[in-house]
């Protein structure tokens, strides 16, 4: 076993094991006493099975609730380089632990037996693959965003049915929420209003989906646009939600337009109070700019009257 830690911002060997037994009778005795319960640290894993001539290799990412969130970022950021300096190809699989349980020989082969198995996730297996997710990606100086395809969670039929009389023009406004204890999208709140009432159903305290259409006048034509709007008040709510809410947003969407509803625009605002009519209209018709401003050059320095220097 080889413990890595980050010290001064660069991989550094803290820990070696020779091996005594099986990489099971070892697994115990080398890996919960290798971690602190405060610092994380990644642990290289031989185990017995070979590819050819070479081991193959189990990283084990031990990242405490108690650290700190900085030291969690910097250790998940750094992973995918640790993989790629050590050798990607020796790796058999990756084991993520934020308590003892997760990263013990028998949280190990839970970790096998749910990775082989089909069928849906428990919350904190889906918490987990968000965490692997965001780490899979090498972060430097040149590196590019890469969207996340996100979590799907099944919606209600309640959800469904007022998504299909939205769709029918029987109201023109949906709110849909995440029940996070049950993992499922559900409706909080039907009606037809105007865009003036709008800014007064967007929650204060907790992020919502909303399916609103917009009735307005274009250039002389008469539009009925449906907008997704997600709202996401800030710091008012829990990392949990905010992580949920931005992760199932592109199913939700998806769901919406399998139904048969065209949407015109995706806003994400932080309160209702930017859902003004203005707003609405700017982002579904982008003012254009018709003409482009020419480049003047600035007016030469004024050196005063020309001054003879040679004699006439």
């Amino acid at each position: 076993m080889i413990k890595v830690i980050i010290a001064n911002e660069a991989l550094t060997l803290d820990e070696t094991k020779e091996t005594k037994g099986t990489w099971k009778e070892d697994w115990d005795n080398f890996v919960l006493r290798a971690i602190d319960d405060n610092e994380p640290c990644y642990l290289l894993y031989r185990l017995d099975e070979k590819e050819g001539d070479l081991f193959k290799w189990l990283l084990i990412s031990w990242s405490p609730d108690s650290s700190s969130v900085r030291n969690k970022m910097l250790y998940a950021s750094t992973k995918a380089t640790l993989k790629k300096e050590f050798g990607g190809g020796q790796i058999k699989d990756d084991l993520y632990g934020n308590i003892r349980e997760d990263v013990s020989l028998n949280g190990y082969q839970k970790h096998v037996i749910s990775a082989a198995a089909p069928g849906p996730m428990s919350r904190e297996e889906l918490e987990r693959e968000e965490v692997r997710a965001q780490s899979s990606s090498e972060i430097a100086v040149d590196t590019k965003h890469q969207t996340v395809s996100g979590l799907a969670f099944p919606m209600t039929s309640r959800a469904r049915e007022a998504i299909k009389n939205y769709h029918n023009q029987k109201f023109n406004y949906v709110q849909l929420c995440i029940n996070i204890a049950k993992e499922i999208i559900d409706v909080t709140d039907t009606k037809t209003c105007d865009v003036h009432s709008l800014p007064s159903l967007v929650p204060n305290d907790v992020p919502r989906y909303h399916v609103f259409r917009f009735d307005h006048t274009h250039e002389g034509d008469f539009l009925k646009s449906t907008t997704f709007i997600y709202t996401m008040p800030g710091y008012n709510c829990s990392i949990k939600e905010r992580m949920l809410y931005s992760s199932c947003k592109n199913a939700v969407v998806e769901i919406i337009e399998q139904d048969g509803i065209e949407i015109t625009k995706k806003i994400e605002v932080d309160s209702g109070s930017e859902l003004t009519e203005s707003f609405l209209q700017d982002e579904l018709h982008p003012k254009k700019i018709l003409t482009k401003a020419k480049f003047s050059r600035p007016a030469p320095p004024n050196r005063g009257n020309r001054r003879i220097t040679k004699p006439t």
